[in-house]
């Protein structure tokens, strides 16, 4: 006798099987043989069709859902593979997730302070979340706060070290502070994890350029322009400085002509522009050369394009026009910024994490400090040329945006205070060998000025880019060594770079109380290579609390260039003074004559009046007399304040 099952048609086993896989995917307990031995009541056909349409359109249903989970496993690898996001931040809690979108938005309308709350709450629920570490050290930099962006960045990579967001920020942190070996080990990291990232690979290259390793950083270059990499064109002006390193003349001229072609309206292209004409040019010389048996041979200094020099062009002359006659309306948001990091002691990450533009000095010295609102600076007063340096507080009278200041806190002659020395010598190929005269005056003047143990200096040249010879150190022999150790560079002249290098190296050098910062450059005034402008040189310099020295060393007969004029800007809208010798014999003159100029500086430090923190240029006027006779000041004409937001 047959089973009960096996006298069922076919097709009601089919239907009973389907709705025991129906059973088991809705998690119930039963089995195939209960399901056959149940009971057939009401086994009439439209009774079997409705337990088969049930079963399907439950399985209808699961594959669909399989479906969208799959769709989402999907976007989220490749959101992984595509390092747009961690793998650990796809186990984060929904609430969290706002908390990063809300994060995200302050961040684009630069209101770090309430972005790095929600991103600490989201992080105090699920730590992990390695985006948000990112993010929240990103909101730290905003913030000047440099030593927690730093822990977030670090804390990212600890959590996933095949994330290259974390190494790509830690390396780009490393640039803005010129600690290029750092820099290059961890961009590199990020690079090996994205390898065909352009934006990463920029980085890298110009880290490798700057850590000396030009070869690598031109073939970094190469790759970058292997790949789509839009937006990326600066990689060839990195590729440029690189293959000049090199002497590799077809090169630069390569890697300029693509910057060009994928970049014309960039900010640098009329520097590549006069880069190019420049090569041309000793290229038509040398081919003239050689036509003529080599006859005007001495003609050509060098095959360096920079070995021309051009003390009035197109590029300086817009760069004075940029500066403007008086320093004067306008928002500088920088300023407030630095003059902000000042009072914490600690630098920030400005515009050179953007690689190409320079980095601008990074704390305030002299300009409004944080909470007090306290204005300190320089200044010299003279008499038909000569000194006066036994003024008191009652023959100065100071205006803060033609009003008297509330309360003056300190006046004291600078020789009383610390010195902070740079000295900055032009060793690019627009100027001559530096003469043993010029390295014993300028070492004479070295000893001079430093006259106690407290007084530092450091000694740098520059040709591309800035190269420290001897750093902070009061010995005036190893600083006579620095000196000596100068040496001409193949390439081009980047001034206001390297101003804004000294004048940051200056500020961030740790110290607890008030010392006088100053920089003396010597240099023809030519600049065809930097990044940052002029302006930005003496917002610099302003930020940093650094009066600057500018000694000439062009031997053109002709004077009031545009080289000279950049040299005089530099050091009058800084409070010093331009110098500009005949000769050598007037050179050792005019180191002495700065000697005195900086030992006879008074400073001061007042409270202005009716002070707002609005980031607006904030005049300064001073008055020195006695006994009815008026002195010539020569003085900073005035400051740029905080802004309120960085104190939200």
């Amino acid at each position: 006798m047959q089973s009960a099952s096996h006298r069922l048609p076919l097709r009601v086993i089919g239907r009973r099987i389907a709705w025991a896989l129906a059973c088991c995917l809705c998690g119930e307990m039963c089995s195939f043989a209960q399901i056959t031995s149940l009971p057939t009541i009401n086994a009439g056909s439209d009774s079997g069709f409705a337990q088969i349409d049930f079963a399907q359109i439950y399985l209808d249903t699961q594959n669909r859902d399989w479906k969208k989970r799959e769709e989402l496993e999907l976007q989220n690898r490749k959101l992984v593979d595509s390092n747009l996001v961690s793998v650990l931040d796809l186990a984060a809690p929904n609430k969290d997730v706002d908390q990063f979108n809300r994060a995200t938005t302050l961040l684009k309308a630069q209101k770090s302070k309430e972005a790095a709350r929600c991103l600490q709450k989201a992080l105090a629920d699920y730590p992990k979340f390695v985006s948000a570490h990112i993010s929240l050290g990103l909101a730290y930099l905003d913030l000047d706060d440099i030593g927690h962006a730093k822990a977030e960045f670090e804390t990212a990579a600890k959590l996933d070290d095949r994330f290259p967001a974390s190494f790509l920020n830690l390396g780009r942190l490393a640039l803005s502070q010129n600690d290029f070996e750092t820099a290059q080990s961890q961009l590199a990291k990020a690079a090996a994890l994205s390898p065909r990232d352009a934006k990463v690979l920029t980085s890298l290259a110009y880290a490798q350029n700057a850590n000396h390793q030009y070869l690598a950083s031109l073939q970094t270059v190469h790759r970058v322009h292997e790949l789509e990499h839009k937006g990326s064109a600066n990689a060839h002006y990195v590729g440029a400085a690189a293959a000049l390193k090199l002497n590799d003349l077809d090169a630069v001229e390569r890697e300029f002509q693509l910057f060009l072609a994928e970049d014309p309206t960039n900010p640098f292209a009329p520097a590549a522009r006069n880069h190019l004409a420049v090569l041309a040019h000793n290229k038509e010389l040398r081919l003239h050369a050689a036509n003529a048996g080599g006859s005007q041979q001495g003609a050509i200094v060098s095959d360096s394009p920079q070995t021309r020099t051009f003390p009035n062009t197109e590029r300086l002359k817009a760069q004075l026009s940029a500066l403007g006659d008086e320093p004067e309306g306008g928002l500088c948001e920088d300023c407030g910024k630095l003059a902000d990091a000042a009072a914490v002691g600690n630098g920030s990450l400005g515009a050179a994490a953007d690689l190409l533009p320079g980095i601008a000095a990074q704390r305030g010295g002299w300009t409004i400090r944080k909470n007090v609102d306290q204005v300190t600076l320089f200044f010299a007063v003279s008499s038909h040329g000569h000194m006066v340096n036994d003024l008191e507080a009652s023959d100065i009278r100071i205006l803060d945006n033609n009003k008297v200041p509330d309360n003056v806190v300190q006046f004291a002659p600078q020789s009383r205070l610390p010195l902070r020395l740079a000295l900055l010598v032009d060793t690019s190929g627009s100027v001559h060998d530096r003469s043993s005269f010029e390295k014993r005056a300028a070492t004479k003047f070295v000893q001079k000025v430093l006259s106690s143990a407290s007084d530092l200096a450091f000694i740098a040249g520059f040709s591309n880019e800035p190269a420290v010879t001897q750093d902070f150190t009061s010995n005036q022999a190893v600083l006579g060594d620095g000196i000596a150790k100068l040496k001409n560079a193949e390439g081009g002249t980047a001034l206001f770079d390297a101003a804004a290098f000294a004048c940051r190296k200056l500020a961030q050098y740790p110290d607890d109380d008030q010392v006088a910062r100053v920089l003396v450059i010597l240099s023809d005034g030519e600049d065809n290579s930097s990044h940052s402008t002029l302006k930005q040189a003496v917002q610099a310099a302003e930020a940093a609390g650094v009066t600057i020295y500018t000694i000439s060393t062009s031997e053109a007969r002709v004077h009031n260039t545009d080289a000279d004029k950049v040299l005089t800007a530099l050091a009058e809208r800084s409070g010093g003074e331009a110098m500009f010798p005949d000769d050598l014999l007037t050179l050792g003159h005019m180191f002495d004559k700065l000697q005195e100029l900086i030992r006879s500086r008074y400073f001061i430090a007042y409270k202005p009046a009716d002070f707002q923190p609005d980031g607006s240029y904030r005049t300064i006027r001073i008055v020195a007399q006695r006994n009815g006779q008026r002195f010539q000041v020569r003085a900073r004409k005035g400051y740029h304040a905080r802004l309120e937001s960085h104190h939200d």
